[in-house]
């Protein structure tokens, strides 16, 4: 793996998925300062985002943005683009999950999941769809809110670890291992496209 690079990512979350996750495909342990948390992707279009790209380039690395696409894909890549060109920088764009469809880091976990532990994710479909049948009196306006995917990632955790202090620090952000095979697969098809922009790129 080259040692030039900066990866720019959204939070806290993405920054411990992608260090266990480089680890996983090079072999190698990637330096805290090589991945940027832009703590929300429109802190990407920031001049200081764009002095450090600019710095990185000329001292000939790479870098790489990997942030959410969300509710649109399309919409998310060319609003990135057209910062990119309006501030001459120069970084290779990849939008979670997949650099295809819409959605999340969030989105890209569910499908990387441990195949054994699919029930779980069968009976909070459930509960999602239940959720929007049910009318509570003075909730306005209905349906009830369906939980945010971090909570569904939390909640997929919370089932599979223990109860103490300790084990409930390891369902945080911050904390999670994405190695542990009992919970993760770093070896999932579904990373292919992922993998294969790393592989390519450093």
């Amino acid at each position: 793996m080259r040692k030039d690079f900066n990866i720019f990512v959204e939070g806290v979350a993405d920054q411990c998925f992608f260090k266990q996750y480089l680890r996983h495909v090079f072999g190698e342990e990637t330096p805290d300062e090589r991945i940027v948390v832009l703590k929300g992707w429109d802190n990407l279009k920031t001049e200081a985002s764009a002095l450090r790209m600019r710095s990185m380039t000329a001292n000939g690395g790479v870098n790489l943005v990997i942030v959410d696409a969300d509710k649109d894909f399309l919409a998310r890549k060319d609003e990135i683009a057209k910062w990119k060109q309006t501030n001459e920088v120069e970084f290779e764009l990849f939008l979670l999950p997949n650099n295809q469809d819409t959605g999340a880091l969030e989105d890209l976990l569910e499908n990387i999941i441990n195949s054994n532990n699919r029930p779980i994710f069968d009976c909070w479909e459930n509960y999602e769809k239940e959720l929007v049948t049910l009318d509570i009196l003075g909730r306005t306006p209905p349906p009830l809110t369906t939980p945010a995917k971090k909570t569904k990632i939390y909640g997929y955790l919370e089932a599979l670890l223990g109860e103490s202090n300790t084990q409930k620090e390891l369902i945080k952000e911050v904390n999670r291992n994405y190695e542990n095979t009992l919970h993760w697969s770093l070896d999932a098809e579904y990373l292919e496209p992922l993998k294969e922009f790393l592989v390519k790129y450093l």
